[in-house]
């Protein structure tokens, strides 16, 4: 009898240990969905900042799989907040264990890529940079010579050096009917900014509780109607400085201190622009929450994109200016970008 107990003992065991690495690394059906992705940290050259800089690249679960070396994958540039870097939408987004749970329910596997940006708003500067001041700045622990950039031109570091970069690392579907992007506040306005600037990059864009409307003034110049408060364009440098309270300072070197040089940085205008000289639009998802200080931000930008037709996936939820709100809202717009992308082929 003893005999027999061990014996079963042993052929339990057999069946709970994989009998080899061959087994361990079956990646058919759905257990290679079951399988989490991979992150790396990585450093490259930006011309464009005259820098170099960080990376995130979250890669789906069958990127490594035998088998899949022919496979190319549809890529998404999530960018970071203000004060923030390429760690946020991993560290405070959980955003690496959201997309494992998302491609585990059956949604389109896709690379996300999260560059560091600096405060930089994601676009070009309207004043150069003071590097000595900068250098004497301590930043967050971020070494000088990688947040100090010589030439802030923050749009064309992401459209075209990151770009560049990644279609040459990794396995990406190189075209801009496979690239989306996404973001956070600052990380919202470069989304909406940079897919409208770069059709030929992007074709889809996220944001959450972005600064959409950034010269946004409430107006006492007019009579409000039925005890609405009216909204305008700013139209001075003090408007400016009123319609943007604390984030004046860190607003005006990229900005300007013209309304002149705000307008054509706007999101709206941007995307008017673009409509207006027959560029491809890209399809757009916005969500904002109710207590969040930007909402009247984006509800005018839909508006004025709804008032020429430009369609926008909108939602508005409970919540604040928080993590915990962008969090919530990350699967829904995941799932939109990767519905998006998987309209073409992996293949390639």
């Amino acid at each position: 009898m003893l005999r027999f107990l061990l014996l079963c003992c042993l052929c339990l065991i057999a069946t709970a240990i994989p009998a080899s690495d061959d087994a361990a690394s079956d990646t058919s059906g759905d257990t290679a969905r079951l399988r989490p992705g991979s992150l790396r940290r990585e450093t490259f050259w930006s011309p464009s900042l005259g820098v170099r800089k960080q990376v995130q690249v979250y890669l789906p679960p069958s990127y490594h799989r035998r088998g899949a070396e022919s496979v190319r994958y549809p890529a998404v540039v999530y960018l970071h907040g203000k004060w923030g870097d390429e760690t946020d939408w991993v560290e405070k987004g959980r955003l690496a264990s959201t997309m494992d749970s998302l491609i585990s329910a059956g949604m389109p596997e896709m690379l996300v890529v999260m560059p560091d940006g600096d405060d930089g708003w994601w676009m070009s500067w309207a004043q150069p940079v003071d590097l000595d001041l900068c250098r004497r700045t301590p930043h967050r622990g971020e070494p000088a010579d990688q947040f100090c950039v010589p030439h802030p031109r923050y749009d064309t570091y992401v459209a075209r050096d990151l770009i560049a970069y990644i279609d040459s690392a990794y396995r990406t579907l190189a075209r801009p009917e496979s690239r989306a992007i996404g973001g956070v506040s600052m990380g919202g306005y470069g989304a909406m900014t940079l897919a409208a600037r770069f059709p030929d990059t992007f074709s889809a864009a996220a944001s959450h509780a972005g600064i959409l409307a950034p010269g946004l003034l409430a107006d006492s110049s007019t009579i409000a109607v039925s005890g609405r408060v009216t909204w305008r364009a700013s139209r001075t440098t003090n408007e400016l400085q009123r319609a943007t309270g604390p984030r004046w300072e860190g607003m005006y070197p990229m900005f300007g201190v013209d309304p002149a040089t705000w307008q054509p940085r706007d999101p709206a205008t941007l995307m008017l622009a673009l409509q207006a000289r027959g560029g491809r639009l890209p399809s757009l998802f916005v969500d904002v929450a109710h207590g969040d200080e930007v909402l009247k931000q984006n509800r005018i930008f839909r508006t004025a994109l709804a008032q020429h037709d430009i369609p926008v996936t909108y939602v508005e939820s409970d919540g604040a200016h928080t993590w915990e709100n962008y969090r919530a809202s990350l699967s829904r717009a995941l799932r939109f970008l990767a519905d998006h992308l998987a309209r073409v082929p992996r293949a390639g």
